[in-house]
C-alpha cells in the first residue's frame, strides 16, 4: 500500500439481483484530505460506502488501510469502527430515546467500578464532544429526540469525531443543517484534515464541494469515471462526467411553453386568511392562482413545512380559514384535501412517504387508491397500466414495475412519490424539499417538470432549502420567519441578494 495513501478500496465489485452495483471501482483517500465522491443517484455512492463500512459485503477486490497489513475484512459497521473508519450517514442513526451523552457514547460508555457507569464523567466529555461542532449550550442528558434534526445530525458527528477515526465518512452530512451548521461543520472538517483524518464526504452541493474539497472521484452507473483534484476540475466538466454528456448551465430548464409570469388573471386556487398554528405559524395570509408556482424559503423553523402541512391538514390549523377555488374548505384530516384536489410531498421521503416493502407499482397507485376508496379497488391492469405511464413519464430506472422501492436510488424513490401524487390529477400539489439529496440530474429533471406541469395548468407550491433553484422555478416567493411571511417576492424581483437580505433581515429590501 503506497504511504501516502490513508484508504486504498481496489477493483471493488458488488451486485444485486439484477443490477451491476460497481464494476472494478477504485478509490484512494490520502491523510489529511477532504475527498468528495460524486455521482447521480445509481451511481453507486451508497453502495462503495456500505462495502467500506461492513453493510455489505462485497463480491471481489480488495480494500486497505494504513497502519494495518495485508487485505482488510470489514464484516460488519462494528469492525469498521474498531479499525478507524467512522460514519456519518444522511438519516440520523442514533437512538432517539437515550439520552444526547449515551448516544455519543453507546458501546463504549466510561465506567465506574463501583456503579457502572461513569454518568458524570460521560456528562463531561459529551459536552467536550459538543463543543468541537459548536453545540456547546446542549443539554446532554435530555433525549435526542427532544432535539430537531438538524442538532441530531452535529452529535452524530460529534460522535464520530470523539472515536479518533482514521477515516471520516460523511453521508449528505449537510442536507439537514442551516448556513451556520454548514460552516460549523466545515470548520470541524477542516480541523480533522489538521490531524491528519481522512475525509470522504458524499454531496449533492458543488458549491460545498468547491469550497472545503481537494479532491473529488466520480461514478456512474457503478463504474469509476476518474479522480481529479478540485483546483484543476471546473463545475461544468464536473455536471458533464456525472451525467456523461454536456450540461453546461443548470440555469436552462425553461420550457418554450412557460415563463415566471404573474398569474393574478387566472383563477383563484387557494386563499389562506389568518392561518395560524400554536408554535409553528403566527396568522398567515396567501393567495395562489392556476399555474402559479409559488415558493417558500426561510432558514430552519421559519415554518415553510408548517405552513404547507396545514393547508394540506397534515397538521389541523388552530384558526384563519382556508378556500379552494373559493370555495370554504374544512378539511380535517389530508384525505379531505385529497378528494379536494390537493396533493402533498412532505420533506421526510424515508418517514412519510417511501413504503419499503411495496413495489413500484404499489407505492404509485396507493394514493389514487385512497382516494377512490377501499371498497373500489382498482383493476390490476389499470394499476400496470398506471405504473407503466408514470416510470416512463418520470424516467424511473428500475428493472420492474414490481421491484421492490427500497431498492431504488433515492432519486429514483422521490420519483415515484411524485408520481404517486400525479396519479391523482390534482390542482393544487405542494413539493416540501422535493430535491433533497438527490443528484444533480435528477434534481434538473424535477425542476424540468414542475415547470411542465404548471405549464399545463397545475398549481404547484415549492419549499427548497436551495435559493438558486427556487429562482429557476418559482413566479414569487415568499420569505418566512420565525413563522411569520415577512413579504414577498415577484418575478421581476426574484434575485438572490434580496432573497437572502430578507431571511437574513427579515424584512424586504
Amino acid at each position: 500500500m503506497d504511504d501516502s495513501v490513508v484508504l486504498s478500496m481496489e477493483k471493488i465489485n458488488m451486485t444485486f439481483p439484477g443490477v451491476k452495483a460497481l464494476s472494478d471501482v477504485d478509490f484512494a483517500l490520502r491523510p489529511g484530505e477532504i475527498h468528495a465522491l460524486m455521482g447521480e443517484n445509481g451511481a453507486g455512492k451508497s453502495t462503495l460506502i456500505k462495502v467500506l463500512t461492513g453493510v455489505y459485503s462485497m463480491d471481489s477486490g480488495k480494500v486497505s488501510l494504513a497502519g494495518i497489513p495485508g487485505p482488510l475484512e470489514i464484516s460488519s459497521p462494528e469492525r469498521a469502527q474498531k479499525v478507524g473508519i467512522s460514519t456519518v450517514y444522511q438519516e440520523v442513526n442514533l437512538c432517539p430515546n437515550i439520552s444526547v451523552a449515551e448516544n455519543i457514547f453507546i458501546g463504549r460508555h466510561p465506567l465506574n467500578a463501583v456503579r457502572g457507569i461513569a454518568w458524570r464523567e460521560m456528562n463531561r466529555r459529551a459536552h467536550e464532544a459538543l463543543a468541537h461542532v459548536g453545540l456547546e449550550g446542549i443539554d446532554v442528558t435530555k433525549s435526542l429526540g427532544d432535539y430537531s434534526v438538524a442538532i441530531q445530525q452535529m452529535v452524530a458527528i460529534a460522535r464520530a469525531v470523539d472515536i479518533k477515526c482514521k477515516v471520516l465518512v460523511l453521508d449528505e452530512p449537510t442536507s439537514s443543517l442551516d448556513e451556520n451548521e454548514v460552516s460549523t461543520l466545515f470548520s470541524v472538517m477542516r480541523q480533522l484534515k489538521e490531524r491528519g483524518v481522512g475525509i470522504i464526504f458524499v454531496t449533492h452541493f458543488l458549491e460545498q464541494v468547491y469550497e472545503v474539497c481537494d479532491a473529488i472521484t466520480v461514478l456512474r452507473n457503478g463504474e469509476l469515471v476518474g479522480r481529479y483534484e478540485v483546483k484543476d476540475l471546473p463545475r461544468v466538466q464536473l455536471v458533464a462526467k456525472m451525467l456523461g454528456h454536456d450540461f453546461d448551465d443548470l440555469a436552462a430548464i425553461r420550457v418554450p411553453d412557460y415563463e415566471l409570469k404573474a398569474h393574478t388573471d387566472q383563477p383563484q386556487i387557494i386563499k389562506a386568511v389568518g392561518l395560524t398554528k400554536s408554535g409553528s405559524i403566527k396568522p398567515f395570509d396567501i393567495d395562489i392562482h392556476r399555474g402559479e408556482v409559488i415558493g417558500l424559503t426561510g432558514l430552519l423553523g421559519s415554518g415553510r413545512s408548517e405552513l404547507a402541512r396545514a393547508l394540506y391538514a397534515a397538521d389541523k390549523p388552530d384558526g384563519g380559514e382556508l378556500f379552494f377555488k373559493e370555495s370554504s374548505l374544512k378539511a380535517h384530516e389530508p384525505i379531505h384535501a385529497m378528494k379536494a384536489g390537493m396533493a402533498f410531498l412532505p420533506e421526510d421521503r424515508k418517514e412519510e412517504s417511501v413504503i419499503g416493502d411495496l413495489s413500484i407499482r404499489e407505492n404509485l397507485i396507493i394514493a389514487l387508491q385512497a382516494k377512490t376508496g377501499v371498497f373500489k379497488l382498482l383493476p390490476m391492469a389499470k394499476q400496470q397500466e398506471l405504473a407503466d405511464k408514470y416510470i416512463k413519464a418520470l424516467n424511473i430506472k428500475a428493472p420492474s414495475p414490481e421491484t421492490l422501492i427500497s431498492q431504488l436510488s433515492g432519486g429514483n424513490q422521490q420519483k415515484v412519490i411524485i408520481g404517486r401524487w400525479l396519479v391523482t390529477n390534482p390542482e393544487f400539489l405542494i413539493l416540501d424539499e422535493p430535491t433533497r439529496g438527490i443528484d444533480v440530474g435528477t434534481k434538473t429533471e424535477i425542476q424540468k417538470l414542475i415547470l411542465k406541469l404548471a405549464g399545463e395548468g397545475m398549481t404547484i407550491m415549492f419549499i427548497s432549502s436551495e435559493i438558486d433553484e427556487m429562482l429557476r422555478t418559482v413566479n414569487r416567493l415568499c420569505v418566512l420567519r420565525d413563522g411569520a411571511k415577512v413579504g414577498e417576492l415577484n418575478n421581476v424581483d426574484l434575485d438572490r441578494p434580496k432573497v437572502m437580505a430578507a431571511i437574513a433581515g427579515g424584512k424586504m429590501l
